[in-house]
C-alpha cells in the first residue's frame, strides 16, 4: 500500500482525486466491463514483455555469433 501512495504522490493525485476517477470509471463502463479491460491490459503487457524478450534474445544471439566468428578467424598466436 505504501508503494501505491508513493506512485500516486509522484503523479500529484490525492485520495479524493483517485476516488473520483474510480467512481467515474465505474459509472462510465460499469462493473462488468472493468475485468474485461483489465484482462486485455494484462494480455497487452504480456505480449509487450514477450516481444522485448524476443528482441533481447535476438540481439544476444547476434552478438554471440559475431564473437564466435571473430574468434574463429583470428590467427593463432606465434610462439617464440
Amino acid at each position: 500500500m505504501v508503494f501505491d501512495s508513493f506512485l500516486f504522490a509522484l503523479m500529484g493525485l490525492g485520495t479524493q482525486e483517485i476516488l473520483l476517477i474510480v467512481l467515474a470509471v465505474l459509472i462510465l463502463f460499469g462493473a462488468r466491463k472493468i475485468p474485461e479491460f483489465a484482462r486485455g491490459l494484462g494480455q497487452g503487457i504480456r505480449e509487450f514483455k514477450n516481444a522485448t524478450n524476443n528482441v533481447k534474445n535476438e540481439i544476444q544471439k547476434e552478438i554471440d555469433q559475431t564473437s564466435d566468428a571473430a574468434r574463429k578467424t583470428e590467427p593463432p598466436a606465434k610462439s617464440s
